[in-house]
């Protein structure tokens, strides 16, 4: 039989798998790609992109203008609520203006705020891990998966027929269910299926009941079922998701109840009511016990499944196989050890639970009070889940008297080791950017003005011994930090140095000067990278 060899397999083309085969295949590392399905969603499903998620992506040129104009396309803001039906004149507002209330994101980062549906997301990842030279195959199917000291050899099958395909890593991106989670037996926990969702993609004219250019994102509670309706979704559809009640099934949702729910959402009983799709999916609070079984790696809903409530389950499964990309480059490259790989369970997964629970918190908000019982109370800031959590593993070096947090004031940051590096507005040039735009390709050593000569030799002399990636910088020199602020939100004084890595998280810093900092760098280099 046929035998294929690529250093990463991904298996499932949704936005962790996409998000990993472009991100590896932008750093040059040979990546295949397995999907059952013929293509991309046609359903938006997820529905925006978080500024975090867009931090990880932008690096890849064209992605974050990409989805400005996608999002310009679609609309201006979003608004969100608890209602009976669009019609509701007294709905409860989650969110009223979008714009208005994320304003102060401005001063966090310097990512777009993109209101895409998964849709149109994934047709670009798509796209763009193609350009990039990844090998994506639709139609393809993991038949079988073994591994052993080496690698993994695993079994797919396509029209033409079966063949096999040698990796060292997998990235297992395949689903709620997951087929690999189950066959290499990883437990999982959490509450397990909610129950089951019917969503409907229909088009019909809503004109009265809801603003253009805005999406439209109502939680309906009435007396005949509960669900979801979001409109302006950009794919040239709305769509409906109704809740199954007690003892329904999908036979239950013909093409006249799918227009006639629509109709009871939309409060107007003669809306022509045009179909266009209908699809059923578990809504599910379910976390993988581990992210990593051997050399295959969980991501997106094969790791963390969770309810919809909070919009971020897209943007975690992107993160996810971001993260997942940079982390095999290092190891597959040589720059880093095997043990490096052990990091991707020890950093995502409390962020992945930590995400799941405060959607379950927010879908027990959501739903009746009657059906609230058992669910966690909501997160008192729920920004510092999306872009304010931390991480503890090898590859970070906690200070002395760290407190291991997970979780920091975005607004207010330390840059402290395992923070996400602040965002610092700089002068490069006559060009204005951010310290954001530094990351992302290799580790970054940002060296105050102060004895920033000795952290620049330093870390050449380190670079070159150890072959790993690393930009080396000092602000105020060639960067002018423009605000003044550099030091403040970094924790160094003069003579002080920060390492970042590509992920845009600190992982080590010096606040102020050391008697040999190449010495130093190297030590902290080679414990980092499981060297």
């Amino acid at each position: 039989m046929e035998q294929e060899r690529v250093p990463v397999l991904v298996v499932g083309g949704g936005y962790a798998g996409l998000s990993a085969a472009t991100l590896l295949a932008w750093r040059d590392v040979p990546v295949m790609l397995v999907e059952k399905h013929p293509s991309t969603s046609i359903q938006p499903k997820a529905f925006g992109v978080g500024p975090r998620a867009i931090e990880l992506l932008r690096p890849v040129p064209g992605i974050e203008q990409e989805l400005r104009e996608t999002w310009a396309g679609i609309g201006d803001s979003m608004r969100m609520a608890i209602a009976k039906s669009l019609a509701d004149p007294n709905p409860h507002m989650i969110i009223n203006d979008e714009q208005e209330e994320m304003a102060f994101l401005a001063d966090i980062t310097p990512a777009a705020q993109v209101g895409a549906p998964q849709a149109a997301v994934e047709r670009l990842l798509r796209f763009t891990a193609e350009e990039l030279g990844a090998d994506l195959r639709f139609s393809t199917e993991l038949v079988s998966l073994e591994q052993d000291e080496d690698g993994v050899t695993a079994l797919i099958r396509d029209a033409v027929g079966d063949r096999l395909v040698r990796a060292d890593y997998v990235v297992a991106a395949d689903g709620y269910r997951s087929p690999l989670r189950r066959l290499l037996n990883v437990p999982t926990s959490g509450k397990g299926e909610l129950g089951r969702m019917c969503s409907i993609m229909f088009d019909a004219d809503l004109s009265g009941l809801v603003r253009e250019r805005e999406v439209t994102l109502w939680y309906l509670q009435n007396d005949i079922f509960t669900g979801v309706i979001v409109t302006g979704t950009g794919v040239g559809a709305h769509v409906l998701g109704v809740n199954y009640a007690d003892g329904q099934s999908e036979a239950d949702f013909t093409e006249e109840r799918c227009r006639e729910l629509v109709r009871i959402a939309a409060d107007r009983p003669d809306l022509d009511v045009q179909l266009l799709d209908k699809t059923s999916f578990s809504l599910g609070h379910v976390v993988a016990d581990t992210y990593r079984a051997g050399r295959v790696f969980f991501a997106g809903d094969a790791a963390h499944t969770m309810p919809p409530t909070g919009g971020q389950g897209g943007s975690t499964a992107l993160q996810d196989g971001c993260d997942l990309a940079w982390r095999l480059w290092l190891v597959v490259t040589g720059q880093a050890g095997p043990g490096f790989l052990d990091t991707y369970d020890a950093e995502r997964r409390p962020i992945g639970t930590l995400t799941a629970d405060a959607q379950l918190a927010n879908l027990g908000v959501r739903m009746p009070p009657t059906a609230r019982v058992g669910y966690p109370e909501p997160l008192e800031d729920f920004m510092s889940v999306i872009i304010g959590y931390r991480y503890h593993s090898t590859a970070i070096l906690d200070e002395p008297g760290d407190d291991g947090s997970i979780l920091e004031d975005p607004r207010v940051p330390t840059g402290r080791p395992g923070s996400r590096a602040p965002h610092v507005v700089l002068d490069w040039e006559g060009q204005c950017i951010s310290t954001i735009d530094l990351f992302g390709s290799g580790f970054v050593l940002l060296a105050d003005r102060q004895g920033g000569q000795a952290w620049m030799d330093a870390g050449r002399l380190v670079k070159e011994r150890l072959g790993v990636q690393l930009t080396r910088l000092v602000v105020d020199e060639e960067l002018k930090d423009v605000e003044g602020c550099f030091r403040k939100r970094y924790g160094v004084s003069g003579g002080g140095a920060v390492l970042v890595r590509p992920d845009g998280f600190v992982a080590w810093r010096s606040p102020g000067p050391v008697p040999n900092p190449a010495a130093t760098l190297d030590q902290i280099m080679t414990e980092l990278l499981s060297r």
